[in-house]
């Protein structure tokens, strides 16, 4: 005879209130999951677990998870700006990685390893700065400011949490009033900014000439109109077998470039492979958006 305490029994709705109850308390807390490691816990809150079956879903989606014998293609931009031959060759090979991966590295870009390690910094500094400080700019209200922070972009809406926080900032089309930037790391996101929208025109240009187009084609359709500074922190989880930082997406932009870090852990999708993208130091990643990804699928087979 099975006997069953009543006081363990509980319906759907009630668990999915106390999910719901969680989640509202952990936005509340305005200190992501730093707040979570700064308080020493042991065990992830429940609202981070992914549960077995999704997490062998990632495991079994008909693709490989093994050690791929791809490696994403590396592109030398030093001479991008003199037209010519060697500028050609550059054409030649963003175009062939974007048509078959849709995503590269590039090297010798222009900004200097100083900067982009600042940057980095920053990033860090922002996040592991005072809780206090840094609840000034805890906001879901999108659009309400120029800079805001917060953990999880679709909390209240994704069926698991991600272990990450997250800063956000519109530096383009309008630039921000540098004091509505965090002192943390102001400086560095001006000049970063600065810096990144230069190549941002210059990786255009390279894609139209890819795609067969004036070199101008792709910023005269505004493709590079927006700039948007997303600065992701994962601080270290006490239990990362139940947990992701991340999931699969694509980006709806033109196309993104991202600055890593040395610890690694990014994968992009090539042939029903994931691939890990190895930190370069000094690199950064260009990641097509769909729209951009859209045109050279087209291409890809006309």
């Amino acid at each position: 005879m099975d006997v069953t305490n009543s006081s363990e029994i509980h319906t759907e709705s009630e668990i999915e209130y106390d999910r719901k109850s969680q989640l509202k308390a952990f936005d509340e807390s305005k200190t992501g999951v730093k707040g979570l490691v700064d308080a020493g816990v042991k065990k992830i809150p429940r609202i981070f677990i992914h549960e077995k079956n999704k997490l062998d879903e990632e495991e079994e989606d008909g693709f490989s998870h093994g050690v791929s014998d791809f490696s994403i293609p590396v592109i030398n931009l030093e001479g991008m700006n003199v037209y010519g031959s060697l500028r050609n060759g550059i054409v030649k090979k963003v175009g062939e990685a974007s048509k078959n991966w849709g995503v590269f590295l590039v090297v010798n870009h222009g900004i200097s390893s100083n900067t982009l390690d600042a940057m980095i910094e920053g990033v860090r500094g922002f996040h592991e700065q005072d809780n206090e400080v840094k609840k000034k700019s805890y906001s879901r209200e999108y659009g309400s400011r120029a800079f805001t922070y917060n953990s999880n972009y679709h909390l209240y809406d994704n069926p698991a949490t991600y272990w990450v926080d997250s800063m956000h900032c519109s530096m383009l089309p309008t630039p921000p009033n540098p004091q509505e930037l965090p002192q943390a790391c102001r400086d560095i996101m001006i000049e970063y900014s600065e810096k990144i929208t230069r190549l941002g025109f210059s990786i255009l240009e390279l894609l139209s000439e890819a795609l067969g187009l004036n070199p101008n084609k792709l910023r005269d359709k505004d493709c590079g109109r927006a700039l948007f500074l997303v600065g992701h922190y994962y601080p270290a989880c006490p239990e990362p077998n139940l947990t992701f930082g991340s999931g699969k997406h694509t980006d709806k932009t033109a196309f993104t470039l991202l600055l890593q870090d040395q610890s690694g852990g990014l994968q992009v999708l090539h042939e029903k492979q994931w691939v890990n993208v190895a930190p370069i130091p000094g690199a950064l990643i260009v990641i097509l958006g769909d729209m951009m990804q859209q045109v050279y699928t087209i291409k890809r087979y006309s």
